[in-house]
Parts: structure tokens; C-alpha cells; sequence
């Protein structure tokens, strides 16, 4: 038996959660922001909320079958996930191990921060999850991705935020400097202000994820009790996986199965 002490310790500490940080990985701005948001989330939640970002996993076997395996395991070990939906067109990959996430019922947040407006649904205040109004209109992407339960919604107008964030960061300089006239371009010393602006904008979208991750955490599962078990056996025969039995598969499934519901997330 533990000491009490130490018993105490236990109570103490806050639960983690892991989380699959879901998005474009093809280019240097993905990547990028990919890290820097991730750790912001990381830092804003006090560590409740882990990542794990598919980039920085150790790929051993660099088959396209293998890569697509590793990603869909770490998907549904984790806890919950989020999807960056941006682009003129959403990413197909992204858009696939979303559907997998709704499948095994795992709590999800969707985060666009590209201001143009895509989909069909029409671009209004409800959609995916964050409607006050019940209102079934606007999310900005195709409507087949939207109305799942257990998801939000983060829609941030990137270059809106980065422009507001910009001015007031100009302005502070302007003012800590006593210049008389604003400056409003990005001259000698500018480029702090850019940076100020952008690490600004990072901060207030990470802060908004972890508010939308602490409620989908919270919402109830979908998936009756007595069908999990069976959902979650055809979830690990379903992709084909490379490696592995059968049987492997299907003890994994159970295991994870039986840790999800320990946790109180099924």
C-alpha cells in the first residue's frame, strides 16, 4: 500500500490527456506551426493536454502502408484529437483520420484559421458544435465533415488577428519610444512588432483550443455501452493493418478499449 503521503501526492496531481495533433505536414509554415502549437497548448493547459504530432513520431518502417498505420494507431491511443482544417481544399489525409476519430468516438476539435470561406453550408455563428442557437449553419468546410457529435469547433481569422495584433503592437512601440508620428510599416525595429503580433495571434488560437478541448472532454460518450466492443473489434480489422495478426489486433483493441473506459472517456 502506498504511503499517505504519497497517496496524497496522487490525488493531487491533475490528470493528463493525449491529444493527436492532426494537420498539413507538407512544408515549412506546416510544420512550423504545427510545433509552436502544439507546445502553446501544452503550456496554456498546464500540461493537461499532451501532444502527440504526427511529424515527430520515429518512423521505422517507411512504407506508405506503414506510415498510414502508425499514424491511425497513434490516432486512436489517444485520448482526443484536433483537425486543422485549412486550405482552399481540406487536406484528404486530415479529413480521413477525422472520420476514423468520429468512428471510435473520441472527443474532437476542428481549428480553421484560413479566413477564406470554403465549404457549402454557408458561412454563419453555429455548425460544428458551437451553435447557441441550435442553428445548423456555418462551418466553413464541406457539410459531411460537420455535425458529428463530440466535436467544436476553433474558426480564427488568421490574417484579422495578425493585422489587429500587428497595429497593437506598433502602437506600444510607438508610445515606448516617444515618437511623434505612428509609424505603420514594418521599418528599422518593425520586424519585433511582426513577431509580437504573430506569437500574439498563436497564443489567443491555442487558448481557444484548450477551452474547446476542456469541453468536448467533458461531453458524454455516444457509443452505447454494449456495442463498444464489437465497434472497436471491427476499428482494428478495418484498415488492414501491415504488421501484426489478427488476434493482435483485436487484444490491442480490447486493451485499448478497457483503458478509454478507466479513464472515463467511454
Amino acid at each position: 500500500m502506498a504511503a499517505p503521503d504519497q497517496q496524497q501526492q496522487s490525488t493531487l496531481t491533475p490528470r493528463s490527456y493525449t491529444y493527436y495533433h492532426a494537420g498539413p505536414l507538407f512544408s515549412l509554415s506546416d510544420l512550423h506551426t504545427n510545433s509552436l502549437l502544439a507546445n502553446k497548448i501544452h503550456t496554456l493547459s498546464n500540461h493537461k493536454f499532451i501532444p502527440i504530432v504526427p511529424q515527430d513520431l520515429e518512423q521505422r518502417d517507411t512504407s506508405p502502408h506503414s506510415i498510414r498505420d502508425q499514424d491511425i494507431r497513434s490516432l486512436l491511443g489517444c485520448d482526443l484529437a484536433l483537425f486543422t482544417y485549412d486550405g482552399a481544399e481540406l487536406d484528404s489525409g486530415t479529413v480521413v483520420e477525422y472520420m476514423l476519430a468520429k468512428f471510435a468516438d473520441i472527443p474532437t476539435v476542428v481549428l480553421r484559421t484560413d479566413f477564406r470561406k470554403a465549404g457549402d453550408q454557408g458561412v454563419g455563428d453555429a455548425g460544428t458544435g458551437t451553435s447557441s442557437n441550435g442553428s445548423s449553419a456555418g462551418d466553413p468546410w464541406n457539410l459531411m465533415s460537420s455535425f458529428w457529435p463530440r466535436t467544436r469547433r476553433v474558426v480564427v481569422d488568421a490574417m484579422l488577428g495578425y493585422k489587429t495584433g500587428l497595429a497593437k503592437a506598433l502602437e506600444q512601440r510607438n508610445m515606448a519610444e516617444g515618437q511623434l508620428e505612428n509609424v505603420t510599416s514594418l521599418d528599422v525595429g518593425g520586424g519585433q512588432a511582426a513577431l509580437l503580433a504573430g506569437q500574439m495571434l498563436l497564443e489567443e488560437t491555442a487558448r481557444r483550443i484548450v477551452e474547446a478541448l476542456e469541453e468536448v472532454l467533458a461531453m458524454p460518450a455516444t457509443m452505447p455501452e454494449e456495442l463498444r466492443p464489437h465497434v472497436y473489434e471491427w476499428i482494428g480489422l478495418m484498415p488492414g493493418f501491415k504488421s501484426g495478426s489478427i488476434e493482435a489486433d483485436l487484444h490491442s483493441m480490447s486493451q485499448l478499449l478497457r483503458k478509454k473506459e478507466e479513464k472515463g472517456l467511454l
